[in-house]
């Protein structure tokens, strides 16, 4: 029982829920910006349902819906670029580079939130680039353009998932009921309009080709999103920005595991050990 309370084993099973979602993204044939958007339309949708079958309200404040305005910009473009890293470097890989959040999150919470790193949070920091370079390798003039972007846009993730979290985090902080599926339903929502605007701008089509790629994006918008996120999104204010970061350490753990089973992802020893490092060093940085 004492296990059920605690706020951090919804974290756990949200986050092995949405590790699944760079699967679904490399598993459709939609670009990158549609795959983002029907997560966060479906998702949105499948608690806005929720919400008037309840009759629950909204209940938000102005400020309430301003915080969650400015997640859902940091959250479109967090989908508009890890979609793009999950085509250019696999879904392990820009899982991994994407949950370097955690070290923006702690930033953020010293200057934002007044939470002091411990020296271990510190010292993850440069174990963390160690490992990475193990796995892209030193000589970056010798990558691939498309693995070079593929790893700018996985850095682009990480600092704006941190700003996606913590903003959703100070949204719940305020909030009166304990469900976060308001919050998460209208930013979901939200963030589904401004990635609708950016299909339109890239002049992409959001029509879904087939049944199998509607059978992913539902999997994607239900599974990981709407259920992963929720539980989530539930526990956020319960623990330190940096504590947040210590469950969800499954989703890049998982996703690596699901790169290498599905997708036949060719690894070195050198790059497991480079893999092995940064999940320590976002262990470390969680804590």
């Amino acid at each position: 029982m004492e296990l059920l309370r605690n706020p951090r084993l919804p974290l756990f099973i949200g986050g092995a829920l949405i590790s699944l979602s760079p699967v679904w993204v490399k598993l459709v044939s939609v670009s990158p910006t549609v795959s983002g958007f029907y997560r966060v339309l479906i998702g949105g949708g499948a608690l806005a349902v929720f919400l008037l079958a309840t009759g629950r309200r909204l209940e938000l404040s102005r400020r309430t819906l301003g915080l969650l305005l400015l997640g859902a910009a940091f959250f479109a473009v967090d989908l508009w670029s890890w979609h793009r890293s999950i085509i250019y470097i696999g879904p392990g890989l820009a899982t991994l580079i994407g949950n370097f959040q955690v070290f923006f999150m702690t930033l953020a919470g010293l200057l934002l939130l007044n939470q002091r790193p411990h020296a271990r949070q510190l010292m993850a920091i440069p174990l963390a680039l160690t490992g990475l370079v193990m796995i892209v390798g030193i000589d970056w003039q010798a990558l691939p353009k498309d693995y070079q972007l593929g790893i700018l846009f996985g850095l682009v993730t990480a600092v704006t998932y941190a700003g996606y979290m913590l903003t959703l985090r100070q949204a719940r902080a305020q909030a009166k009921h304990r469900s976060a599926a308001r919050e998460v339903a209208v930013v979901s929502l939200l963030t589904a309009a401004l990635l609708g605007i950016a299909a339109s701008a890239e002049g992409v089509s959001l029509a879904i080709p087939s049944v199998a790629d509607a059978s992913w994006l539902l999997s994607y918008g239900i599974i990981s999103h709407c259920v992963g996120w929720l539980l989530i999104a539930g526990s956020l204010p319960k623990v330190s920005a940096a504590a947040a970061g210590i469950a969800l350490l499954l989703q890049p753990a998982l996703s690596f595991i699901w790169d290498i089973l599905f997708f036949a992802r060719d690894i070195t020893p050198q790059e497991l050990i480079g893999a092995v490092i940064v999940l320590g060093a976002i262990y470390l940085g969680s804590r």
